[in-house]
C-alpha cells in the first residue's frame, strides 16, 4: 500500500512506522490517521511482523496531536456531528491498544494533546531525555478523546489534566507515564534493542499475552471508561464555553499564533 503521511518499514521482525509530517510537528490530520490505521493492520496480518515501533520524524515532536487547522469549529455542527467526527479519531487513537501484537511508542520531543492520548495506548513508551508531555488541550477548552492517562498512572493524572501543565521526561519516569528513559542520541538504538529482544519471543506467546492483559484491563472496566470520557470529549466540543470562544476568535481573526500566545500569557502568570 502506498502511504501519504508516514513511513511504513520491516527490520528483522520489528515494523516501524514513522509520523511523517514534520512541518506540522506530526500532527494527525485525517490522511495520516488512515495510514497509521492500515499499517497497522497491515503489521497485525504480517506473520513476519512480530512488534511494532511508532516514532515521529524530524526529532522535535512524537506528536502535537490533532491538526488543529484541521479540527477548527464548524459553526452549524450537531451533538450527532460532533460524535461521527471524533468517532473516527476515537478508532485511530485505539488501533495500537487493538493491534494484536506490542506496540512500542518511541518518544522524542513534544508529545501533547491527541499525541499523548495516542501514545498512552500504545503497550509501551519509551523517550528521550528531550521530551516534553502535556494535556494541553484542556487548557482551550477542548475535551480528552482518549481517556487512558487515569489507568496508566492513576490519581496523578488529575493535576496533569486539571492544570493543562507540560512537564519532561523525569517527570514523566517518575509518575510511570513511560517505561524508560534514553539520551536523545540513544533513543533510536536502545528502542530498537528491545524490540528486536521482544521479537525473540514467540509470535503466540507475544499475541496471547497482550491479549490477557488487555482482557484483564476490559474486566476493571477500561472500554466502558474510555467510552464515557469519549461522550464527555463530545459534550464539551460541542459546547462554546467563553475561554474556547475567545481562543477561536483570535485564531480565526489573527491566526493559531495570535491564540497560542494569548492562552501562554493567560497561564504565564501562575507558572
Amino acid at each position: 500500500m502506498a502511504y501519504q503521511e508516514i513511513l511504513y518499514t520491516v527490520d528483522d521482525r520489528v515494523a516501524v512506522i514513522t509520523l511523517n509530517r514534520p512541518e506540522r510537528m506530526n500532527s494527525f490530520n485525517l490522511r495520516l490517521r488512515q495510514d497509521v490505521v492500515a499499517a497497522l493492520k497491515a503489521a497485525d496480518s504480517d506473520p513476519d511482523v512480530r512488534v511494532v515501533v511508532i516514532k515521529g520524524a524530524g526529532g522535535k515532536a512524537f506528536s502535537a496531536g490533532y491538526d488543529i487547522k484541521e479540527t477548527a469549529i464548524a459553526k452549524d455542527r450537531t451533538l450527532d456531528d460532533w460524535r461521527a467526527i471524533l468517532g473516527e479519531e476515537f478508532q485511530f487513537c485505539r488501533s495500537p491498544w487493538d493491534c494484536s501484537k506490542p506496540v512500542i511508542a518511541q518518544i522524542d520531543g513534544h508529545c501533547l494533546a491527541g499525541g499523548l492520548e495516542f501514545a498512552l495506548m500504545c503497550d509501551f513508551r519509551y523517550c528521550s531525555d528531550a521530551s516534553v508531555f502535556g494535556v494541553v488541550e484542556t487548557r482551550f477548552s477542548n475535551g480528552i478523546l482518549m481517556l487512558a492517562m487515569p489507568w496508566v498512572v492513576g490519581q496523578l493524572s488529575r493535576e496533569k489534566i486539571f492544570t493543562g501543565d507540560t512537564f519532561g521526561a523525569d517527570e514523566a519516569m517518575r509518575i510511570g507515564l513511560v517505561n524508560r528513559v534514553f539520551q536523545k542520541a540513544d533513543l533510536e538504538s536502545e528502542t530498537m534493542r528491545i524490540a528486536k529482544r521482544m521479537s525473540r519471543v514467540a509470535r503466540a506467546c507475544l499475541t496471547w499475552n497482550k491479549r490477557a492483559i488487555n482482557q484483564t484491563y476490559a474486566a476493571m472496566g477500561f472500554n466502558s471508561a474510555l467510552q464515557y470520557g469519549f461522550e464527555a470529549c463530545v459534550m464539551m466540543d460541542a459546547t462554546e464555553t467563553p475561554e474556547y470562544k475567545a481562543f477561536n476568535a483570535l485564531r480565526v481573526e489573527q491566526g493559531l499564533g495570535a491564540a497560542l500566545k494569548h492562552l501562554k500569557e493567560s497561564f504565564a502568570p501562575f507558572e
